[in-house]
């Protein structure tokens, strides 16, 4: 967004995204079609991240795959790495960079998954294999690994009607403000919440947020909170801790304090669920996201099956039955900080008690 390693989910946390994939780009999973001779240890891999505002990738993300590339090739591979800061027209560039300097196999995290396609298929044109990291890039990719997006909506959902307790009524107005439309798991994490939300509470406003930018969060918030009454407003779902951060920032100037939800489990998202500015994040342990990437893209670049590693399949418009790792998620709340982020060594008590939180964290027992 280090960690103790947590269990893959199996088949029953299997994707479906309705597919149709071509006789040519059904070569990108097919592992028996190496375009090159079985490599050792000395493999270049590419790895493309989409943004840095989220804390996550340059954090968590990339010091993980990197580490994890490196005890798995005996520190012989070279990772080559670049972040589109949220351009899809510059992560297009990058891969083709990529090209350019031959690497092996490349792992990308798509800031646009439909826009990513023509880079996708140019790598896999050149004899390079892609594994779609987090979000389901579209395109011939080999594997992709990331978290049951659908859950995590459902997550959030059923943690914001626990909190409203008796106002998880029909009458109760609740504002859902999502992430990127060209984000696909955005609209996933919708799905999710919407299954759970639909028909228990009244969905008085809702909002696509362009970029996942807190500041338009906020923004959102402000025309929700006119266009509603500030009275009216029961809860708030924001599909993650950075949107939260505006989102909460517009309530306090309104003299407003709701449930709201997060994603990610980012520092500051944690620390204003201590202090109960924020009623929940989602945890999503990065540590085995990040090493089913590295795992599967060593194994693509030395042409090796990756039927021990990826025990699910995805299928996204482009490309079925994509071999897949997906990782279950945890409701992050007050009661469990001690054995979620701070067992798991992501956070130090230290780091989330600082200042003004301390007497918050003494009240919760984070000593």
């Amino acid at each position: 967004m280090r960690r103790a390693a947590v269990a893959v989910a199996a088949g029953a946390m299997a994707v479906s995204l309705a597919a149709c994939g071509s006789a040519k780009e059904s070569k990108g999973n097919d592992d028996s079609s190496s375009a090159s001779a079985k490599k050792g240890d000395d493999i270049k891999v590419g790895l493309l991240l989409p943004e840095n505002k989220t804390a996550r990738y340059e954090k968590f993300d990339r010091p993980l795959i990197e580490k994890k590339i490196s005890e798995l090739t005996n520190g012989k591979a070279k990772v080559e790495y670049n972040n589109a800061r949220q351009d899809a027209n510059l992560q297009a560039q990058q891969v083709d960079t990529m090209i350019t300097n031959k690497v092996d196999v490349l792992i990308v995290d798509a800031v646009d998954a439909k826009a990513i396609q023509n880079s996708v298929q140019k790598a896999v044109d050149q004899g390079i294999k892609v594994v779609a990291y987090d979000r389901l890039a579209e395109g011939p990719i080999s594997a992709y690994t990331s978290f049951d997006n659908e859950e995590v909506g459902r997550t959030q959902g059923n943690a914001l009607l626990k909190a409203l307790g008796d106002k998880a009524k029909k009458s109760s107005k609740i504002v859902m403000i999502n992430g990127s439309v060209t984000d696909p798991n955005a609209a996933q994490f919708k799905k999710g919440a919407h299954s759970v939300l639909d028909g228990k509470v009244t969905i008085a406003k809702e909002y696509d947020t362009k970029e996942w930018s807190p500041d338009n969060a906020n923004s959102e918030m402000e025309a929700a909170i006119s266009a509603v009454g500030k009275k009216n407003i029961a809860g708030v779902y924001s599909a993650n801790d950075g949107m939260a951060g505006g989102i909460i920032t517009a309530l306090k100037a309104a003299g407003l304090k709701v449930p709201v939800t997060g994603q990610d489990a980012e520092l500051a998202g944690v620390q204003r669920i201590v202090s109960g500015d924020q009623y929940m994040s989602v945890y999503k342990p990065y540590a085995p996201e990040a090493e089913a990437a590295a795992e599967m893209a060593v194994a693509l670049a030395q042409g090796k099956p990756l039927d021990s590693i990826a025990k699910d399949k995805v299928s996204s418009n482009s490309q079925k039955d994509v071999p897949a790792v997906l990782v279950p998620v945890t409701s992050l709340t007050q009661e469990n900080i001690k054995d979620t982020v701070i067992k798991d060594g992501v956070y130090t008590v230290d780091e989330i008690c600082t200042g003004k939180y301390k007497a918050a964290c003494d009240k919760l027992g984070l000593k």
